[in-house]
């Protein structure tokens, strides 16, 4: 309805098989009571520089855009009691924050993925860095009031890069989003239909070994020769 309060929502999700990114109503959710003073929404892109020895200068060129990222300015948590609608104390409403965006989730082993809804803003990702300041306490020290920091850096699965690169042949440049449970064999057998160009790949974005990788990494998989 038009002029109604929306207060800022931040639900668990899950990842199809196919890639789509949901709600998943079996995640926790955290509701914030009291709305940030705002947000900040950054983008960026990498550009690669290949200068020659005795080269004064050379050209920079785009490599990648990098995952957008979400700061909530002044999340305030209360539990003084005059805010209508909460009879949580600051210590529930903190352990229901950090619940829903920090909590290791154990099936996947990862970090969950969460949806960050407000009015018109809707934004998938992961928290970045979660930072409480205590500012208001009761005699005894408990604390009645707190003033977060929530940065979050973008989710997209690896199914939806490629759907929204178009990279539906070898003959383009994938960019991958490493997950957990991902080798660089498994990964060019998905790309290229053939496990065997690992060492190409490896070389391409200077890995010195292509086991063990990284969860959340950006490799990116290169045009056949």
């Amino acid at each position: 309805m038009s002029g109604q309060k929306t207060l800022l929502k931040i639900s668990g999700c899950s990842v199809s098989k196919d890639g789509t990114i949901s709600v998943d109503s079996s995640r926790p959710v955290f509701q914030a009571l009291i709305n940030p003073s705002g947000y900040g929404h950054d983008y960026s892109i990498k550009y690669s520089k290949n200068q020659t020895l005795g080269q004064a200068g050379s050209e920079a060129k785009f490599h990648a855009s990098q995952p957008e990222k979400l700061s909530l300015k002044e999340l305030v948590l209360d539990g003084t009691g005059v805010v209508p609608g909460t009879n949580k104390t600051v210590k529930q409403q903190v352990e229901s924050l950090r619940d829903a965006v920090y909590t290791y989730v154990g099936d996947n082993h990862e970090a969950p993925i969460v949806q960050v809804l407000w009015g018109s803003l809707v934004f998938y990702g992961r928290a970045e860095g979660l930072k409480f300041d205590y500012t208001l306490f009761k005699p005894n020290g408990e604390p009645l009031r707190a003033k977060i920091s929530l940065n979050f850096v973008e989710y997209i699965s690896p199914q939806q890069i490629v759907k929204e690169e178009g990279d539906n042949s070898p003959d383009l440049t994938h960019l991958v989003i490493v997950k957990a449970g991902d080798t660089l064999p498994l990964l060019c057998e998905r790309i290229y239909r053939d496990s065997a160009y690992y060492k190409e790949v490896a070389k391409f974005n200077g890995l010195s070994s292509f086991r063990n990788l990284q969860p959340g990494i950006s490799l990116r998989f290169p045009p056949l020769a």
